[in-house]
């Protein structure tokens, strides 16, 4: 089995990690394409830096991994943390800040939703049923299209990968998703997210507007899968903190 790891960003500042989730940085990306479409695509930023990916769930929330917002194990400032919402390019769309002290990470998977500024961008709904084995799913991202220096090749625009879902005890996955986790796994179909797209959205592939996030992706390995946190599995904690 291929070496695994999560889909981290090392930027010239640190890794970020989180608790125990701190792990080696996965690949770059592999194939994909430019995305057309994604209004509820987040772009993150620490201290001005691209680092991880996101999606509006509501006019307020944005949600993406947990892992995002650790820094060697300690928590990132919301004073360090901005995001861009709007655009399919990370350098445009509209700026957005933390509401202080208003994130919420799950106790159960690597999912943080962090308060913003009320949003005017079209938002994810979240999906109320589990992901099944031979699934089609779409990933998406602003992460790196290179192998080697992830920090010299994140995207500028936001790329999409699809990915099919394997079952639950596939032995490519073990270890990271599966069952008595809170993941799900997926092989590629066209390209790998990687470094860059942490806490980025996989969504339903549906006709535009009515696609559901289904899933947070939070790691890959170098060549083939992908996990991701499964929303369905989180709905009620989601729910809980949106309101």
């Amino acid at each position: 089995m291929a070496h695994r790891a999560r889909a981290l960003l090392l930027t010239a500042l640190a890794l970020l990690t989180g608790g125990t989730l701190a792990a080696p940085p996965a690949s770059a990306v592999i194939g994909g394409a430019p995305s057309t479409y994604g209004p509820w695509a987040v772009r993150m930023f620490v201290d001005g830096v691209p680092t991880c990916t996101g999606t509006a769930v509501a006019r307020e929330w944005v949600l993406s991994a947990s892992h995002c917002f650790f820094e060697q194990g300690q928590a990132v400032a919301d004073k360090r943390i901005s995001f861009r919402v709007g655009s399919l390019d990370a350098t445009a769309g509209t700026l957005v800040h933390p509401v202080k002290g208003a994130r919420r990470g799950s106790a159960e998977a690597d999912m943080m939703l962090v308060k913003v500024p009320p949003m005017t961008v079209r938002t994810a709904p979240l999906a109320s049923e589990g992901v099944h084995t031979g699934q089609r799913v779409r990933v998406y991202g602003w992460g790196a299209t290179c192998e080697g220096d992830e920090n010299a090749c994140q995207s500028r625009v936001l790329k999409e990968a699809d990915l099919r879902v394997v079952r639950p005890d596939d032995p490519r996955c073990a270890g990271h998703a599966g069952p008595g986790t809170s993941d799900f796994c997926m092989e590629k179909v066209k390209g790998i997210p990687a470094g860059g797209d942490s806490g980025g959205p996989v969504m339903s592939v549906a006709p535009h507007g009515q696609e559901k996030l289904v899933g947070v992706f939070d790691g890959s390995d170098r060549e083939s899968t992908a996990e991701a946190g499964e929303i369905a599995r989180q709905r009620k904690w989601l729910r809980g903190v949106i309101g």
